[in-house]
């Protein structure tokens, strides 16, 4: 790995860490629906406006898989981030299992309350859910962030995305949009009901979004 691409990897990995550490915690703070939105919208807003000269502030291996169909990133690279990413969400999860343990409840169950899950929704239902909340998340990352006409906004558009997601489809899957955001949490609290439909949806919507705005909608007309 050359010294460019590993500095791009430890920003992958501090902004995924940090996601996963402020989204959790809100969560276990019993905080309501709409600051668990804004907790997830403000990290993501200013962790990719700080990782975004670096790495591009991907931070989310939905968004990372997105631009690799677009192909505004090539795939060694992302593999990388993939890897880089799951490592700081894993890392966030196990320290919060040992910060938020309380005498009514092990610092594992705290963790895994804060790990999405569906509620009142199938696994169908849920990853068509994670694919259309992801469809929008990377189709804004495109349209402020890599689009080459548009005015370069920093995080905030994204962000403020991650929160209108949450908004609507926290109640039902946990609106996490991110492999990342689900894994890390699973591994260190051994949470795993409804695993795979946070990898399938939101990788199909970004995939989605990339053949979308990376393949048709960038592309100025002759």
């Amino acid at each position: 790995m050359n010294h460019t691409l590993l500095k791009q990897c430890v920003a992958e990995l501090i902004g995924t860490f940090a996601l996963i550490f402020i989204g959790v915690g809100a969560i276990n703070n019993n905080a309501g629906l709409l600051a668990i939105a804004f907790a997830h919208g403000l990290t993501i807003a200013v962790m990719v406006s700080a990782t975004a000269g670096i790495s591009g502030g991907h931070l989310n291996p939905a968004v990372t898989f997105g631009l690799l169909v677009g192909k505004q990133i090539e795939a060694r690279k992302a593999v990388a981030y993939w890897v880089s990413q799951l490592l700081g969400a894993v890392i966030a999860g196990i320290l919060l299992v040992n910060l938020l343990g309380s005498a009514l409840h092990s610092g594992a169950e705290a963790v895994a309350g804060g790990t999405p899950d569906l509620n009142n929704t199938g696994p169908v239902k849920g990853i068509v859910i994670e694919a259309v909340l992801t469809f929008f998340l990377v189709f804004v990352v495109y349209g402020t962030a890599v689009d080459p006409r548009a005015a370069k906004m920093g995080g905030l558009a994204i962000g403020l995305t991650v929160t209108l997601d949450v908004l609507f489809g926290g109640p039902l899957t946990g609106a996490a949009m991110n492999p990342a955001r689900t894994f890390g949490p699973a591994v260190a609290s051994a949470h795993w009901n409804n695993h795979l439909v946070y990898w399938i949806g939101p990788l199909l919507g970004g995939a989605l979004a990339g053949l979308v705005y990376g393949n048709f909608l960038i592309k100025q007309d002759k």
